[in-house]
């Protein structure tokens, strides 16, 4: 769904363009709805995230300069808040997409902010770090920077217009840690279409023989993924693990030889390994469960911990069951309930149907026109954003 509108008068932000996950999903939708419209984010590594994105214009912050942050901008958290304060975005309407940075970019004019959670690295750092990371020197150092980011982090949200959330337990979030009582609900979309081609993933096609158990998750710590590998073990199934991130070294040491792992798949890649799953775990406290949306339209049921964005797109029965607990007994005894039942592939792929990219574009879109009710029309962001 593309709108209309003038050259010069909507930007779009987001923290950066590294990976693909859901958050950057959201940023291609709204590539698509305004495909005119220039990207600003602080770091922007083509190879690592969607390939459509090449068609932006996309303005990034001097740090992107540096390989070695661009490829894990994590290491670049000291640097983050000055290089975020600097990003110039001169547009009279911005949409904001952030866990933490984007919407501290200076603007100009009204922002709409989708946020998909206030900054873990603050509100919630033990999460982020994990059981390892809390005595690691990235523990360290990011416990030292709390006050400071906190600091920046408030100030950058009172500056903001207007914010939406991306789940229920996100909007929860938002209220409480910013004491911000009007903030709307709009659901991400899920994108991996079922219509298009399929095409095997090297190292993975013996696995489809018999169905495999699917993990599609950001090898962090608060992903628990170290849990589906132990549950798929115990319930004597193979697992295809898709992600990457800093525990990649870590899952592959204690995984077995039925555990496939791959990263930086094609949509084609996505679409053979969700259609040959028998299930999806998904075990982490996440802000967004979209992956057992993208599962549901293949008719693949999830095991899922009973928390966070989940509750909002788990309907238990018709798309998964819930677990109490991310540990490898709650999610081996959800594996056991799972394939054991016969599940209706019809309704699973009506209930993903509500969480369209259309109807995202259409909510979206009637915030943003309220918003922009009577703005004049500013000038053209130039390249120079952080200056």
């Amino acid at each position: 769904m593309t709108i209309d509108a003038a050259p010069g008068r909507i930007a779009i932000a987001h923290d950066y363009l590294t990976q693909k996950g859901g958050a950057e999903r959201v940023v291609l939708a709204l590539h698509r709805m305004f495909p005119d419209a220039p990207i600003y984010t602080t770091f922007y590594e083509p190879e690592g995230t969607f390939p459509e994105f090449k068609d932006a214009r996309i303005i990034t912050s001097p740090l992107n300069r540096v390989g070695m942050l661009r490829k894990d901008p994590r290491r670049a958290l000291p640097l983050l808040p000055l290089a975020s304060s600097l990003m110039h975005v001169r547009e009279p309407l911005a949409v904001v997409s952030t866990s933490g940075w984007a919407h501290g970019f200076r603007y100009d004019g009204d922002t709409l902010v989708y946020c998909h959670t206030p900054a873990r690295w603050v509100y919630l750092l033990e999460d982020y770090l994990g059981e390892g990371g809390q005595k690691s020197l990235k523990g360290r150092v990011a416990r030292a920077l709390r006050p400071g980011l906190t600091a920046w982090d408030r100030a950058a949200q009172r500056r903001r217009t207007r914010y939406v959330a991306n789940s229920t337990v996100v909007k929860r979030r938002i209220e409480e840690v910013y004491s911000v009582q009007d903030v709307d609900l709009v659901f991400p979309p899920h994108s991996v279409s079922t219509d298009g081609p399929q095409e095997p993933i090297p190292g993975a096609e013996h696995l489809a023989e018999g169905g495999y158990l699917l993990s599609v998750a950001r090898l962090m710590p608060y992903k628990h993924v170290d849990v589906a590998i132990e549950a798929a073990a115990r319930a004597g199934r193979p697992l295809l693990v898709i992600g990457k991130g800093p525990e990649e070294a870590r899952l592959k040491a204690m995984a077995g030889p039925d555990v496939v792992f791959a990263q930086d798949l094609t949509d084609a890649q996505l679409r053979w390994a969700y259609s040959h799953a028998t299930a999806l775990i998904a075990a982490s406290h996440e802000d967004f469960g979209i992956t057992p949306l993208e599962a549901s339209a293949w008719g693949v049921p999830t095991v899922a911990l009973r928390a966070g964005g989940y509750l909002d797109t788990i309907v238990e029965g018709v798309n998964g069951v819930f677990v109490d607990a991310p540990t490898v007994e709650d999610v081996t005894e959800g594996l056991r309930r799972t394939l054991s039942r016969n599940w209706d592939r019809t309704a699973m792929q009506d209930h993903a149907e509500r969480f369209s990219e259309a109807e995202f574009a259409r909510q979206i879109g009637a915030l943003m026109g309220i918003m922009g009710e009577g703005t004049e029309e500013g000038p053209t962001a130039d390249e120079e954003a952080w200056v």
